[in-house]
């Protein structure tokens, strides 16, 4: 089972997670790591693994690299239990940051 994932990463953020969905679903997330030498790429990893519940390792960029706006690649689950569990982190994020 392998899903595939929109993301638009926001590097060397002050705090790194879930930010949100822009209109057309792709999902925001902050990192603190720079672009700089595949560290963003590792820290979106972690950050959309933690998210999920799944090792980063599990979590690859199949798309952009070296942009901003990426294709990830979820291993080992269904694309709607990506959503599930996107949806329920996004909603305990928002709770932390009291919006």
């Amino acid at each position: 089972m392998t899903a595939r994932l929109a993301v638009r990463v926001r590097p060397a953020a002050r705090r790194a997670g879930l930010t949100g969905r822009l209109a057309d679903g792709t999902l925001q997330v902050s990192v603190t790591a720079p672009p700089e030498g595949g560290r963003a790429n590792a820290a979106v990893a972690e950050v959309v693994a933690g998210a999920l519940g799944i090792r980063a390792r599990q979590v690859t960029v199949a798309r952009g690299a070296t942009s901003r706006a990426k294709v990830l690649e979820i291993e080992g689950l269904e694309p709607g239990e990506v959503a599930r569990r996107l949806a329920r982190a996004l909603e305990e994020e928002r709770k932390t940051r009291g919006g």
